[in-house]
Parts: structure tokens; sequence; C-alpha cells
């Protein structure tokens, strides 16, 4: 990786809603050398048609060019890099976490009201916390939590959407950058 702008890089792609797109899509990530840091797929209102968000680690160079090899993809019909700096950026978690003991259930309770996250099964042993938030958030709660012991994990993704007004039909396809 090249230089000081190695980061995670956000990138809405629009692909016609066909099976084995999917495929496609990340087999060319990973034949280019990269890891998908993260994914989340969605059809769009025209059922034709879905959003994928990709997150992926590298330069603004080097990731770019990758992304501009989607346009190969016969279904690829836009790419474009999410601004993150004027953007929502948000991720659910659901955490299953050991709660066994009355003060492991009252110290979750309460670092889930601060986190602002809810609480969505409980047995004798264990309860399910579902946050969400941009990542950095979901990491600190994990990070905060852990001492009970976490037993189970399922995020889903970065989602984002360019704020205001703005939609990615506004935003500079990569095939320009």
């Amino acid at each position: 990786m090249e230089g000081l702008d190695v980061r995670d890089q956000v990138f809405a792609v629009i692909v016609e809603n066909k099976p084995g797109v999917l495929f496609k899509v990340t087999n060319m990530i990973r034949r280019r050398g990269f890891n998908i840091e993260s994914i989340s797929v969605g059809t769009l209102v025209d059922p034709n048609y879905s959003r994928m968000t990709i997150v992926i680690r590298g330069s603004s160079r080097e990731t770019a060019h990758v992304m501009k090899n989607l346009y190969k993809l016969m279904e690829t019909v836009k790419v474009v890099r999410i601004p993150t700096e004027r953007s929502v950026l948000r991720e659910l978690a659901l955490i299953k976490v050991n709660a066994s003991n009355p003060k492991a259930r009252a110290d979750i309770l309460n670092y889930a009201q601060v986190f602002r996250a809810r609480v969505v099964d409980v047995s004798p042993e264990t309860m399910i916390v579902e946050i969400t938030g941009d990542p950095a958030k979901i990491d600190a709660f994990i990070n905060l939590i852990k001492e009970f012991g976490v037993k189970e994990l399922a995020r889903t993704g970065l989602a984002a959407l360019v704020r205001g007004s703005r939609t990615i039909d506004d935003e500079e396809d990569v095939r320009m950058m």
C-alpha cells in the first residue's frame, strides 16, 4: 500500500439485481488483492437493481483503480466513493454476552443505556444486546462488555448515505476520477 493515505474507503455500487452478481463483485476485488472490510447489499426501490456498500482498506488511488474494474462486469451500473466526512455511516450489531449474575446484568444494562443500545433477549445465562451506530461506537461498546464474555456476535456491515439533499447520483463516478 502506498503513502499515508491508507484507510478505509467506502463505495456505493449500483448493480443489476441478478443471481451471481455478488460473487462476481467480491471475486473481482479478491483477485486484485484486497480484503473487503465490510459489505452490505439491499434491493433498491426499483427491484431490478441493488445497492452494495463496500468498504476496502487502501489508498484512494489503489481502491479507485479496483472499483473502476467493476465496470468490466456487465451488471455494474454505477460506482461512487462515499465521502465519509459528509455522510451518515451506520451499522447494526447483535451481541450475546454472559450475564449469569445480577451484577453483570446490571452493568450490561447500564452500558447499554449509555450507548443507546437495547436488550432484545434475556435468558438465565445470557443477554442479547442490539446496538446501532458508526463502527467506532460499536467497537467501543464491544470492548467495554468483553469483560463479561462475549459468546456470539453478528454485525451487518456498513450502510452509508451522503448527508443533505445530495444522492449518489450527484457524486462523481469513479470512472471520472
